[in-house]
């Protein structure tokens, strides 16, 4: 009985978190507890209970964190080919044995259970890219080509799926992991500049011409062999513009109705550009309070398609008006500050990559979803981190959230 009552044994059982961050899943928490909450209001009369299916699936991931959190995240190290291997595999699978749905080919079902490998094909990559990068970062060119490399396989499977959206977080992902690997900030600058070469080579010309010549400039400045940099810069921005051409060719209709649409909703108020219409309706018609849940008239009323997944936003607004966007924005806020916090307390390079990783994925998924909703970006089928509705995605973002928990609970002891 008095070893029952010994607090040193009690201690010993609840060391293996005794670090992890607990404001982190806490916030994770309750962003998916809220997520149900919206999920249900935005599906109020129907005949679903995808509310409750959401957090069931949030406390499966949950527990599924707080085991990882115990397990030291170095063994991945040693997997991450493995592991890169699997990704890549169930990409290919999707296409094999996988089903369509809303025009794209993206899931497989597993027992009833719709499995979405390009969701976790993020976590993938990110594992993968932070045991490359973490002993000899990305300073020198083949480094970094190495690391582009790697990740344009599992990019390319995505993009032909096509899932236009999860192939920008790809990029999002590797862009941010790069920074952090030492990358120099020329060569990211000149990595994406084909993007923008063909999008102002079709849109303004002289604009084109102006951003060559800050590129051949970076070039000259940044790469080796400063004249052939340079050179090159220039090649590669004529080569997107017309590349440009080709990618659009590729593109299904509705992908670009939801690249440029959102510049112009107005333009097709009946097809592409109805779901931002009335997202901008619902969000704008909640003013500083909002409407009070369950008694938004654009979301009880159904107006706004899928709202229970992309658009769940535009429900936060008019229910929960301005003042409930700005909570959920801090939330968010606070997430991607405790994953810098843990990134920078990390004991080795490999973990303090994985948070960045984690990161990046959070902070372009969550700009990107709140931004399509109210007209500031394309409408790329992006859900919101813990809120939106998806199995898969609400599994990967725990997942991912277990792995940043082992980073901190495996740092460097405290010692006082």
């Amino acid at each position: 009985m008095l070893n029952f009552l010994n607090p040193l044994r009690w201690k010993s059982r609840f060391i293996p978190w005794q670090q992890v961050d607990w404001w982190l899943f806490a916030l994770s928490v309750g962003l998916s507890f809220f997520g149900g909450l919206m999920i249900r209001s935005a599906e109020l009369n129907l005949p679903v209970t995808d509310w409750w299916q959401h957090w069931l699936v949030g406390g499966i991931g949950l527990g599924l964190a707080l085991l990882l959190a115990r397990c030291r995240y170095e063994n991945l190290i040693q997997w991450h080919w493995i592991i890169y291997g699997l990704t890549n595999f169930l990409l290919i699978a999707v296409m094999a044995i996988g089903y369509s749905a809303k025009g794209a080919m993206r899931w497989i079902s597993i027992g009833g259970f719709n499995f979405q490998p390009s969701e976790f094909a993020k976590l993938g990559l990110i594992i993968t890219l932070a045991a490359l990068l973490h002993s000899k970062g990305a300073s020198t060119i083949p480094s970094f080509a190495r690391a582009l490399a790697v990740t344009a396989v599992p990019w390319l499977l995505v993009f032909i799926q096509p899932d236009l959206g999860t192939s920008l977080v790809f990029g999002a992902i590797t862009l941010g992991m790069l920074y952090w690997a030492n990358t120099n900030p020329g060569w990211l600058i000149l990595l994406v500049s084909p993007v923008v070469a063909a999008i102002l080579f079709n849109l303004y010309l002289p604009a084109w011409f102006a951003w060559t010549a800050v590129m051949c400039v970076i070039g000259f400045t940044t790469l080796p062999w400063r004249w052939w940099g340079a050179a090159g810069a220039i090649a590669i921005n004529l080569v997107g513009g017309e590349i440009g051409h080709i990618f659009w060719g590729i593109l299904k209709e509705y992908q670009k109705n939801r690249l440029i649409l959102f510049l112009n909703p107005e333009k097709d108020p009946l097809g592409g550009g109805y779901h931002l219409i009335q997202s901008r309706i619902a969000i704008g018609a909640g003013q500083m309070w909002g409407k009070g849940l369950n008694q938004g008239t654009q979301t009880q009323l159904h107006f706004i398609p899928e709202q229970h997944t992309d658009f769940i936003f535009s429900a936060i607004g008019e229910e929960l008006g301005f003042v409930g966007c700005i909570v959920v924005m801090i939330a968010f806020w606070l997430v991607c500050l405790r994953l810098i916090m843990i990134a920078e307390n990390a004991k080795d390079n490999f973990g303090s990559l994985l948070a960045i990783g984690v990161l990046a994925m959070i902070v372009f998924q969550v700009i990107v979803n709140i931004g399509m909703t109210i007209g500031l970006a394309p409408v790329t089928g992006i859900p919101l981190p813990w809120i939106s509705y998806g199995r898969s995605a609400m599994l990967t973002n725990f997942i991912s959230l277990g792995l940043v928990e082992s980073v901190a609970n495996y740092r460097q002891l405290r010692r006082f």
